[in-house]
């Protein structure tokens, strides 16, 4: 009977346009599939994370290239959740207030573009997991939000599941059984989505319209395990606001997380909103790449580091120590050029005068 019923989610991945293939990527919380006569790849996906202890909610925006009109994706989440869209204005606003702090480093010796080596004169550098009581159809909502059409799943009844995957047209590439048994066994629900634009004939391309999720979760959980299905590196963005600094408890099998920023704020804009109104967080924004996916062996949950650290990176830009346009090196080169000659001329007129008075040798 499981084997039924993991068989029958799977289908929910893709959407039905003659046969599939395999997934040509798979983000980092989900799955993406096109149809079998075209490809998409996911260059970029961006996430912004909530979590007060109780409640979580990602936003997240996939920047997508390659000549797909349809395609399906899916996310596990280990309750409950409600989906809407996501205002754009939030990706902006937190890049914004990640900006590395720039300085300015001088040098005192000309490097290779300096003159007079070159022209040059500067050198920049630049809901509840289903219980028994749970209902047996698997389809707790469905909506429409600008271009997506969003599915909430749950899959307890096989038979029910099978309508709906009838009724709507889903089926699924075998190689993701493995990868989704274990939040099956865990009772986990499912945000399947079709990706279709509103514009027919239009490829899905570029920036995709963010969603927002929401579900309760005592645990601050961000789904990866699915990426392991990804045939190309694969690198996530992602911002977390919470009452402290937080950091993965292992790199999942990826490349050791980098933290980019980290600091306490005032939200405000598209941040108070998500965070329902201004108030003070800590944001820690993190970046990660995974050379080899098939090494992701778990998903990703954040805890709270010992200490709430503020950090900002800092970009250097070279210059020639110079004052009022002239580099310091060639008036001290000429300074000490003209010592070193006034030195030298002392010393000869010295040992002249040392030969005059000097006695005469003697018989």
């Amino acid at each position: 009977m499981k084997r039924r019923i993991l068989a029958l989610l799977f289908a929910l991945l893709a959407t039905q346009v003659g046969a599939l293939v395999n997934p040509a990527y798979a983000c980092g919380c989900g799955a993406m599939v096109p149809d079998a006569s075209s490809r998409i790849g996911v260059d970029r996906e961006t996430s912004v994370v909530r979590w007060d202890g109780r409640t979580e909610e990602i936003v997240m925006r996939f920047t997508v290239g390659g000549d797909a009109l349809r395609a399906a994706w899916i996310m596990p989440v280990p309750g409950r959740a409600s989906v809407e869209l996501g205002d754009p204005a939030l990706f902006s606003q937190l890049a914004e207030l990640i900006r590395p702090e720039r300085r300015v480093r001088t040098y005192f010796w000309p490097r290779n573009n300096d003159w007079p080596f070159s022209a040059a004169g500067v050198d920049g550098a630049g809901a509840m997991a289903p219980g028994a009581a749970a209902p047996s159809v698997g389809v707790v909502g469905r909506e429409r939000l600008g271009d997506f059409d969003v599915a909430r799943l749950t899959a307890t009844d096989p038979d029910a599941l099978r309508t709906w995957l009838e009724d709507n047209g889903f089926r699924l590439p075998d190689r993701l059984a493995v990868e989704l048994r274990p939040y099956v066994d865990s009772g986990w629900e499912y945000v399947a989505v079709r990706l279709a634009p509103r514009e027919p004939g239009r490829p899905l391309r570029g920036e995709l319209d963010p969603l927002r999720i929401r579900f309760d979760s005592d645990r601050l959980v961000y789904p990866m395990r699915l990426s392991r299905l990804a045939r190309t590196p694969q690198s996530l963005g992602l911002f977390v606001l919470a009452d402290h600094r937080m950091e993965p408890r292992s790199a999942i099998g990826g490349n050791r997380p980098e933290v980019t920023f980290a600091g306490s704020l005032t939200t405000d804009g598209a941040l108070a909103d998500l965070t329902g109104g201004p108030r003070r967080v800590f944001l820690t924004a993190i970046d990660q790449r995974f050379p080899d996916p098939a090494r992701i062996d778990a998903d990703h949950e954040l805890r709270a580091t010992a200490k709430d650290t503020p950090y900002r990176r800092v970009v250097y830009r070279n210059e020639l120590l110079t004052v009022g346009g002239v580099p310091v090196w060639l008036p001290t080169v000429a300074a000490l050029l003209l010592a070193g000659g006034v030195a030298a001329l002392r010393l000869r007129r010295r040992r002249a005068r040392i030969r005059l008075i000097a006695p005469p040798a003697g018989p």
